[in-house]
């Protein structure tokens, strides 16, 4: 009994390819498969627009575009806006609530009986640092 020859098989067809995702997650409602993309090759545009919370992106376009491409620019553009709030000391994010809690709540350490004081207004809790925090860096 011999081996198969090689040559005796039929010719294999190409590698069929798996087709970029079209529809993604939104960054903003985290919701899955919501942002759906559009591009628009005559006029040159392409836009993105998420279904759930209405976040919408445009985008100037190529005959090369892709949907992937326009969200990956998406993802971008809110990357350096952060970077940029970040930067300039006005940020985008939250405000500081260390001035909303009331003080006995900010200092989770009053033992049983003590009473918030002047002294501890400020008061910097390092219940989470590390000692690594502190250490002089050579």
């Amino acid at each position: 009994m011999g081996k198969r020859k090689k040559s005796s098989r039929g010719p294999q067809g190409p590698k069929k390819r798996e087709p970029l995702a079209t529809t993604f997650k939104c960054v903003f409602c985290n919701s899955e498969n919501s942002v759906s993309t559009k591009i628009d090759k005559k006029a040159g545009v392409a836009s993105l627009t998420c279904k759930n919370c209405v976040a919408n992106y445009q985008m100037s376009s190529t005959y090369l575009t892709q949907p992937v491409d326009v969200y990956f620019d998406w993802i971008d553009a809110c990357e350096a806006v952060a970077q940029e709030g970040t930067a300039t000391g006005t940020a985008t994010s939250r405000p500081s609530q260390g001035r909303g809690l009331t003080q006995s709540r900010a200092r989770g350490g009053l033992a049983p009986g003590e009473k918030v004081t002047a002294e501890d207004d400020g008061f910097i809790d390092d219940e989470g640092a590390e000692v690594d925090d502190f250490g002089d860096e050579d």
